[in-house]
């Protein structure tokens, strides 16, 4: 043995080769910092042992390396810029060190080699993967770019344009493509990647394939001209421009960064990319995104301890209501394997449920990502009926038919006398308490709230709501049937609204009350999307829910939380809702919508609805972009506090997943909490403070004004 690590070791191998094998003590390999310094420790054994000729890099797990350790950037990125600079220009100097070992080396990649990995197999003087690999860099993902001499070696072996396009996305490449694109340079079935990599290796030692000349080619400058250089950097730019916006610096500075080291040497150029990683590093951006993949992983592994402790094997779903909204649900159940019944009360409902499915599929087909095999199997797998004999056998029933309390209480209490014992019944209600509906039912331990966003397909959230004789098997059963079905599901508590909703509600609440006094409906949405970063405004967001859908909404969180949510006087919504302005699905609310010369959707702010709202709004006034931002965005976070304090949540981390992936909150900034924390609890406060006199939405809660006097954090 040359030399042994906890995460990775060196051992010699015949004819004076050896092999360095990364297999850490947990199911993947990434790099933390002891592995960093295990590879440097490895390096000098390897140099010092003498007469190695050359050496294959591989990994024992059915993966290769994952990337970094994410969970270790918040430490080091609170550290201040001398330090992280320090921390990252010793890392990238490990995988220098190793690029240059006296002798050609191999990288033999198996599954996903992303982000750290990938630098790895690039300090390699050759690479070989196996059909099962997935290699690229997604550190745009985190907010930031490639710290390990990714910006470098990268451009230096496929081109700057390919290169930018790969950091700039952040996607990775299956082996053949990545072949396709130089960043391979073979691919081979799994069972022969061993034994590939130490014949290529020895090709390299006999000179057969010139290893030296690789080596020298990712440490010298870009072999670009000037009008080359212009060109390339310049659509660069132009593609990052549109595509990630202002509010996403990691792309830019990659751009930035490749064109700036263009000219250098791997030396020069690795301080460059040094100094672009602890820039980024810095960002609101980047701790948001971090926040975000963080809180995702305890999402996820909290969803998949609770699917583990489940004692019930879901085998048929049901779903009561078909229409677009339980059609989308039977095409998700569908679709990822798992057979549904879809009942309704007239067969024109069926008829557009099933419909919805098959548009969802067909556009998945023009789109080359679904064949006509998978449209079969997937609307064969959904089960049309009239009648109730029909759910008999389901093992889990999700209703999904109209927001009344009175008809889903009857519909309950019918599927309950139509199931067997140990079926789960949920409601796909999305502001009715569970509580409430719970009283229809004889066995309330088997029944819980799974509420789905619209478009089901799209929409990654299913908030799973526990009631107070919910039993936690249930919420186990329906937790495991949500990671089946393809969703990310989020538990809590009941009250009107859950969490989503009734976070949602003070914001709209907002923006009716700053139109009220005089706001422009298509001002205030330019604000929201175009400088917060809310994929829709408030107004447009309100004609995709449906005006009527609003009203009746705002209607149950007035009489569930009527301390806070009581109705405006002449609140907007209503007054368009009355006018059966219903938004998107009669194609008329604040804004009209319909089609082009060309078949392409149009939306325009509706004359109509202004002159509708002139009667009950105030004169006309231009809102400075910070104030309409406060007055939305101060009543969602002061909303999303109490139901952490209450206990609707567990915690911060899923408060904002909930809202990234249910509403489409700008991932650059986090979620809610994390937008809070990015201002500072005491400068929140001073924000709700300044509006306070506004009504209840505006007042903080005594909790938050003592959190921030004391220092402390939501992910502490």
């Amino acid at each position: 043995m040359i030399y042994t690590g906890k995460s990775l070791s060196v051992s010699p191998l015949d004819d004076g080769f050896a092999e360095l094998v990364f297999d850490a003590e947990g199911s993947v390999n990434k790099f933390d910092r002891q592995t960093v310094s295990e590879l440097d420790e490895a390096t000098k054994a390897l140099v010092a042992k003498g007469d190695v000729k050359g050496l294959v890099v591989r990994s024992a797990k059915s993966t290769f390396i994952v990337g970094a350790d994410i969970t270790e950037f918040t430490g080091l990125f609170a550290m201040d810029d001398a330090e992280v600079l320090e921390w990252v220009a010793n890392t990238s100097q490990v995988f220098d060190r190793f690029e240059d070992l006296p002798f050609p080396t191999i990288a033999a990649v198996n599954g996903f080699a992303l982000g750290g990995g990938c630098e790895m197999a690039l300090a390699c003087d050759l690479r070989v993967a196996d059909t099962t690999a997935s290699i690229g860099l997604p550190e745009v993902k985190l907010g930031l770019m490639p710290g390990f001499g990714g910006t470098v070696r990268l451009p230096r072996l496929i081109g700057a344009d390919n290169a930018l396009e790969w950091m700039t996305t952040g996607r990775d490449r299956k082996a053949a493509k990545a072949m396709a694109e130089g960043a391979v340079d073979a691919v081979v079935a799994p069972e022969a990647l061993a034994t590939s990599a130490l014949s290529m290796l020895k090709d390299a030692v006999s000179g057969d394939l010139n290893w030296g000349a690789r080596r020298a080619q990712k440490k010298a400058p870009l072999q670009l001209n000037k009008n080359e250089a212009m060109m390339s950097f310049s659509t660069a730019q132009a593609m990052v421009f549109a595509q990630a916006g202002k509010h996403y610096p990691a792309p830019h500075k990659m751009v930035e960064t490749v064109q700036k080291a263009a000219g250098m040497d791997r030396d020069g150029a690795l301080k460059v990319e040094n100094e672009g990683f602890v820039a980024l590093a810095k960002t609101d951006a980047a701790k948001a995104q971090i926040g975000i993949f963080l809180a995702d992983q305890l999402v996820k592994g909290k969803g998949k301890k609770q699917a583990k402790a489940s004692k019930k094997d879901i085998k048929l779903n049901a779903v009561l209501g078909a229409g677009i909204m339980g059609g989308g649900i039977a095409y998700q159940s569908a679709v990822k394997g798992m057979p549904v019944v879809m009942k309704d009360i007239n067969t024109d409902a069926l008829d557009l449920g099933l419909n919805e499915a098959a548009s969802i599929l067909g556009k998945g087909m023009k789109r080359g990502k679904v064949d006509a095999s998978k449209m079969a199997k997937t609307l064969n797998a959904i089960t049309p009926t009239l009648e109730y004999s029909a759910i008999k056998d389901a093992d889990l029933v999700i209703e999904a038919v109209v927001e009344n309390p009175k008809v889903k209480g009857i519909v309950l209490k019918e599927t309950e006398q139509n199931v067997a014992d140990d079926a789960i019944i949920c409601s796909n209600t999305s502001t009715i308490s569970i509580n409430q509906l719970a009283e229809s039912l004889d066995k309330p331990e088997r029944f819980c709230g799974m509420h789905f966003f619209n478009p089901v397909h799209r929409m990654p959230l299913v908030e799973i709501i526990r009631g107070e004789k919910t039993s936690e098997d249930t919420i186990n059963a329906v937790v495991a049937t949500t990671l089946r079905m393809g969703k990310t599901p989020i538990v809590v508590n009941d009250c009107p609204g859950f969490l989503v909703n009734r976070v949602l509600f003070p914001y709209f609440a907002g923006f009716s009350q700053l139109l009220l006094d005089g706001a422009d409906f298509v001002a205030v949405d330019k604000v929201m999307e175009k400088q917060f970063g809310w994929p829709m405004g408030p107004a447009y967001l309100m004609d995709v829910v449906g005006i009527d859908t609003g009203d009746h909404a705002a209607d149950v969180m007035a009489a569930g939380i009527p301390e806070r949510m009581a109705r405006l006087g002449d609140d907007p919504v209503t007054v368009l809702y009355k006018e059966k302005r219903l938004g998107q699905k009669n194609g008329k609310g604040f804004y009209n919508y319909g089609k082009d010369k060309r078949g392409k959707p149009t939306k325009v702010a509706a004359d109509e609805a202004y002159s509708l709202l002139a009667p009950i709004v105030s004169e006309k006034k231009d809102f400075d972009a910070q104030d309409i931002i406060a007055r939305l965005m101060v009543p969602m976070a002061n909303e999303a506090i109490r139901c952490l304090e209450e206990g609707i949540v567990d915690s911060a981390a899923e408060a904002d997943m909930a809202l990234l992936y249910g509403l489409g909150f700008p991932p650059f900034r986090g979620g809610v909490f994390r937008w809070i924390e990015t201002m500072g609890l005491a400068n929140f406060v001073a924000l709700a403070d300044k509006y306070a006199d506004l009504g209840p939405i505006y007042q903080i809660s005594d909790g938050v004004r003592k959190m921030a006097a004391e220092g402390k954090s939501y992910f502490a």
